[in-house]
């Protein structure tokens, strides 16, 4: 097990219960109560014999002055100078009782009150990247929110997180705080984790501010690729967040943290990614959910659904919802029995689903050889068309029978170009994904491809998407894939986690088998295989590096399946509140490394086992509401 000092004594990190809460737009806080504070005065570290920090003087009549915590006031900003880069922009101390909130915070919704005393501190870490003012692509620097417990309530952790998607939240700035649903997908709130938890958490921009949240960052104006804010938000933006934090830390607490932990999804998930490839030593656990590596061809595969409608049907939004809803919630139908014979309303194992459309006669419209009679019937032509989102991407957008061939491997076929999206989810949610457009016209490296939110000098996007064949939605997967190196390794796959691994780093990933957005959580298990090859196997790996895939979940949290017409609702059971968080604090704290992890539907009728990874959840008799009645083999 994995220890930390604090100068000669070692901190004391109770386990904290779980404890979660919401903010206004409804995002989760990871939010620990209950842990055991540690004590103001136990936080001077002991002092080494021979240079004692007292009102002795040293040999040369020098006074040997003990250091003067950091204290939450204006002070901190001359006296916080951890390097040339780094600026801190804004300090402002909250007591029990005060608003969250700063000159200009909206007043709607009311702001949460703290619970406790707490110190906000803002950070500018240049160098940014110069350029027109109001261009996107010009950034000041990385922005950076941290929250400080007070030392009375401090547990000894850091425990920061990171946004999704491009990153760019615009709100990070020395006007407002993160108080609301605006960053994606974020798994915790910073002031929320701070105050509930007793943590130190930090978050930051990924060096960039975009209100839409597009691309437009990584293209300069001339068009050329934004190498600078493309490293800040692949791989600098965090580790500079994570050496300020603990920067910070040691000069308000006088002494180091005992552990540190980094915790996001989607593109958050991804920066625990890099963490752990790039900076090994950073943290001592990582909790990263559906990462989105491979961003060069994941992202615009999203777009897929939507471009077969397009080709093949003539329009992006050819399918209506009542159709999308028919077909998906078929598909549950088909097959959401393979696990105990009955129906659970969700798929729990796709590999095992090879649905298909276009032979249900309870889809197709009678003109089209069906039975359904109803105007959300399909015909044969928009049946193909599932079959294809089903699969994924391919050079000439035809796609097998899903008997021959479902899509669902781990490693994929040479004519299947990317995994397409899981059977059964809800593809309104990525016909949606904004952000597919963006990163073909920075694969193609041509503006005019993005959305037309995306603002560059050489032209604003146009949807140009639209008009490229399947040949050409293929070539700009590989040109996208072929720029890795110049997006600064955006991708994330590098399998070599060694260094991770002798750091004594422990890494908790979990993916939701419903997921629409990182599909099928095909390229997590393609990325944990690669990594166990290095490894000398499963077991190699599971010393420092577990994957946890979740039947039923959509895109971070949440159900990511449509109701079949022969089920009931989907209500799987999914990790509550800070579960994923606590079992990796107990990994890394206790060395109690998770092999199951029992969850829980939210009105708690039901309990499944989550398996980790290669393992599968099998059926073994008995009540199938209940976690006991399933083993993982």
């Amino acid at each position: 097990m994995k220890t930390r000092k604090a100068g000669c004594n070692k901190m004391r990190v109770a386990t904290l219960s779980s404890l979660f809460a919401t903010c206004a737009a409804g995002v989760l806080l990871s939010a620990c109560g209950g842990g055991e504070s540690v004590a103001a005065s136990n936080l001077v570290p002991a002092a080494d014999a021979s240079n004692k920090c007292d009102d002795s003087r040293d040999n040369n009549g020098n006074s040997r002055r003990c250091p003067v915590a950091l204290t939450c006031d204006n002070s901190m900003i001359t006296a916080f100078k951890p390097d040339a880069n780094t600026t801190v922009t804004l300090v402002k101390a909250f007591k029990k009782g005060d608003p969250l909130a700063l000159s200009g915070t909206p007043a709607t919704p009311a702001p949460p009150i703290a619970l406790n005393d707490m110190c906000l501190v803002k950070l500018t870490i240049g160098p940014g990247n110069p350029g027109p003012a109001g261009a996107l692509s010009t950034s000041s620097g990385i922005h950076v929110e941290i929250w400080l417990p007070s030392p009375a309530k401090w547990n000894g952790r850091i425990h920061n997180v990171t946004l999704g998607g491009f990153g760019g939240n615009a709100i990070i700035g020395n006007t407002t705080l993160i108080t609301t649903g605006t960053a994606p997908f974020l798994t915790g709130v910073t002031w929320g984790i701070a105050m509930n938890e007793g943590a130190v958490s930090a978050v930051n921009d990924g060096g960039h501010a975009d209100p839409a949240g597009t691309g437009s960052f990584a293209m300069n104006p001339d068009g050329t690729i934004n190498s600078t804010l493309w490293t800040d938000v692949s791989t600098r933006a965090t580790h500079e967040m994570t050496l300020k934090t603990k920067a910070l830390v040691k000069a308000y607490y006088l002494t180091a943290q005992s552990f540190a932990y980094v915790d996001g999804c989607s593109g958050g998930g991804r920066q625990g990614f890099a963490e752990a490839q790039n900076f090994p030593g950073d943290y001592d656990g990582i909790l990263a959910g559906a990462p989105s590596i491979a961003q060069t061809r994941f992202f615009p595969a999203d777009l897929y659904p939507g471009f077969v409608q397009l080709k093949d049907l003539g329009s992006y939004t050819a399918l209506t919802p009542g159709q999308l809803a028919l077909v998906s919630g078929a598909a549950v139908s088909a097959c959401d029995t393979t696990l105990t014979g009955q129906h659970d309303g969700y798929i729990a194992d796709p590999t095992r689903c090879t649905y298909d459309p276009t032979i249900d006669p309870t889809v197709l419209c009678t003109a089209s050889g069906g039975t359904n009679t109803t105007a959300n019937c399909v015909s044969m032509a928009q049946a193909n068309t599932f079959n294809k989102a089903w699969y994924g991407p391919t050079s000439d957008g035809t796609a097998p029978g899903p008997v021959a061939d479902n899509g669902v491997n781990i490693f994929r076929s040479p004519e299947q170009l990317w995994w397409g999206m899981p059977r059964g989810t809800k593809l309104s949610t990525a016909l949606n994904f904004q952000l597919s457009k963006d990163q073909i016209a920075l694969n193609l490296q041509n503006s005019l491809y993005a959305r037309p939110a995306f603002m560059n000098a050489t032209g604003n996007g146009q949807d140009g998407w639209m008009n490229l064949s399947y040949g050409g939605f293929a070539d700009q997967l590989a040109q996208g894939n072929g720029l890795n190196t110049a997006f600064a390794d955006i991708d994330t796959e590098n399998p070599d986690l060694s260094g991770f691994a002798a750091a004594g780093g422990k890494m908790l990933s979990y993916h939701g088998l419903s997921d629409p957005l990182v599909p099928q959580a095909m390229s997590s298990k393609n990325y944990y295989e690669k990594v166990s090859d290095l490894t000398g196997g499963y077991s190699g790996t599971q010393r420092f590096y577990r994957l946890f895939l979740i039947p039923g979940m959509g895109h971070c949290s949440g159900v990511g399946s449509e109701n079949g017409t022969a089920s009931p609702p989907a209500n799987p059971p999914l990790l509550q509140g800070t579960q994923a968080y606590d079992a990796l604090t107990a990994w890394v704290e206790r060395g109690a490394a998770p092999s199951t992890i029992t969850v829980t539907t939210v009105d708690g009728t039901r309990s499944r086992l989550l398996c980790m990874y290669p393992r599968k959840l099998k059926y073994v008799g008995g009540d199938v509401n209940a976690a006991a009645s399933f083993t993982c083999s």
